[in-house]
């Protein structure tokens, strides 16, 4: 019933934020100028073929009309039609979103394992050489731009001992987990340091807090062994920090990779964001706003529900 309810409360939420972004997103096309006329007839198309080719398309509607339809399509998984080559949205996204997301999923996993184990090893020695050593490294880490790690890694694990691909993917269902991972390890590793760093002080920062609360005082008096003590009461209440980073991360690693999909040769999900905002193909560009929306409102409505189920401070409302 606590999580029904923690899954209710965030649904009443993100339904709202989500259909005001669809509308803001809708609403770009009236705000750029942009016309499909433009891109299939040129700068030179007369009035009357640009009103023409606008009405094939349905722009000469009102315009809550138009996002009224649009809207409803959207909830049913249609994103509309390109305007530079009249194919499925819906199946262009799909193509590139399951390369980006076989990479921000393994970038996530390899970023929050190791964000875990650094901070939880700094926060279980506070003030030690060890400690400042992590705190170092994952400073360090935080400031290198992905694109710079990836060249690195190319560099040494492609060229120099040619262990991976340097580049390209292999779906899964075609190539089997060892050439599909070989492919992708490379530019999750590139992706995932961000999300290290982000994890790692966070974590840190959560448990050496939960470590000065008075109730670990207690357990420690009740003599509670520091194995339960750390598992049942501080890394519980000290791990919410983190895990929410989790929820903002994940959906920049999807979006946000164009350059490391340039270097390692991926046609993902942001590589098809830019070629189609360059293009200044509208609907494609509406339908990667609109996904990147969904799988913002549902990764952070999962995290909601972890934390309420894991944390006791969010099982208390607090």
């Amino acid at each position: 019933m606590r999580v029904l309810a923690i899954f209710g409360r965030s649904v009443a939420i993100f339904i709202p934020v989500f259909f005001v972004a669809t509308f803001v997103t809708f609403a770009l096309r009236a705000l750029s100028g942009l016309s499909p006329a433009r891109i299939q007839l040129g700068e030179s198309a007369t009035t009357e073929a640009i009103a023409n080719i606008e009405s094939q398309w349905g722009l000469d509607r009102p315009f809550l009309v138009q996002y009224w339809d649009w809207f409803t399509d959207v909830l049913h998984g249609q994103l509309g039609t390109s305007w530079v080559n009249g194919a499925d949205i819906s199946t262009l996204i799909g193509l590139g979103l399951g390369v980006s997301l076989s990479v921000a999923i393994l970038a996530l996993v390899l970023g929050t394992v190791l964000g875990f184990v650094l901070g939880t090893t700094a926060a279980l020695r506070p003030g030690t050489l060890l400690d400042r050593a992590i705190t170092g490294f994952v400073t360090v880490i935080s400031v290198m731009p992905a694109f710079v790690v990836g060249i690195v890694l190319v560099e040494i694990f492609a060229v120099g001992l040619d262990l991976l691909p340097s580049g390209g993917y292999v779906p899964l269902e075609e190539g089997g987990v060892g050439l599909w991972l070989a492919h992708v390890i490379l530019p999750a590793l590139a992706l995932s340091f961000d999300v290290v760093a982000d994890v790692a002080r966070q974590l840190r920062t959560g448990l050496v807090s939960a470590y000065r609360e008075n109730y670990v005082v207690g357990a420690l008096v009740r003599g509670l062994s520091p194995r339960r003590i750390f598992f049942r009461h501080v890394l519980r209440n000290g791990m919410g920090p983190a895990l929410a980073t989790l929820g903002i991360k994940f959906p920049s690693l999807v979006g946000a990779a164009v350059v490391t999909e340039w270097i390692f040769g991926l046609q993902g999900f942001g590589r098809f964001a830019n070629d189609s905002a360059q293009a200044g193909d509208v609907p494609a560009v509406q339908g990667v706003l609109v996904v990147s929306v969904a799988m913002v409102v549902t990764f952070n409505l999962l995290i909601n529900i972890v934390l309420g189920r894991v944390t006791p401070a969010s099982q208390r409302g607090v």
